[in-house]
């Protein structure tokens, strides 16, 4: 309860500057841990809709800059400090390797567009030493993506959307509840992979090693 009041005063916080308040939140949010501009980004579509493409706008690049960050940060630090921001949740990085080894760059624009923690990859992104043009593409794609998305719907449906808020917040929160059931599943199924054939390989050396030592 403590953490969605902390969560609540936060988005107040940002929102009391209005675009610039949109903007450090989506940069912020890129590389440290504060609510997703999201929230922010859909009061403000709601309040003007005929801003909802600027907003999307000031969104997007504020949140690629932030990105940018984040990669250097990761880049720099390397795992020491990937470990001390997400000393939580350590299992996060196995995770993200693990995505990288099957989808590349393309996980990048998987966790910029979906409710994945973004931050989580623009810092492991560095940590890997993923090329940061490819990073910065994927990231624009996925970003941008997202938050015309949102800008668009909010645009073309808002009345709807305030007159069923409630509604629609029942049904985001269950689509991201899923989402991230399956992605966890998902996850455990990749790292049980990864570490299979790591033990096979290890197995493969042990054998060669042996072979070696028999001649």
């Amino acid at each position: 309860m403590h953490e969605l009041l902390d969560f609540h005063a936060m988005i107040q916080y940002f929102q009391q500057f209005g675009t610039w308040g949109l903007a450090l939140n989506s940069f912020i949010e890129s590389f440290f841990l504060v609510p997703p501009p999201d929230f922010l980004l859909i009061i403000m579509d709601l309040a003007k809709p005929e801003k909802a493409l600027w907003y999307a706008t000031v969104c997007s690049i504020a949140s690629i800059l932030g990105g940018i960050i984040g990669y250097l940060i990761g880049y720099i630090g390397g795992r020491p400090v990937f470990n001390w921001i997400f000393r939580k949740n350590p299992e996060h990085f196995e995770k993200v390797e693990a995505l990288y080894d099957k989808y590349g760059s393309i996980a990048v624009f998987f966790a910029g567009f979906t409710p994945i923690p973004y931050k989580v990859f623009t810092i492991a992104s560095g940590v890997l030493g993923m090329n940061v043009w490819h990073f910065t593409v994927a990231s624009f794609f996925g970003r941008a993506g997202r938050f015309f998305l949102v800008s668009v719907v909010l645009m073309i449906c808002g009345e709807w959307v305030k007159q069923y808020l409630e509604l629609v917040i029942l049904a985001v929160s269950a689509v991201i509840v899923v989402f991230f059931v399956v992605l966890w599943h998902k996850g455990k199924k990749t790292m049980k992979k990864s570490a299979e054939n790591k033990e096979v390989v290890q197995v493969e050396e042990n054998k060669d090693e042996n072979a070696i030592h028999n001649l």
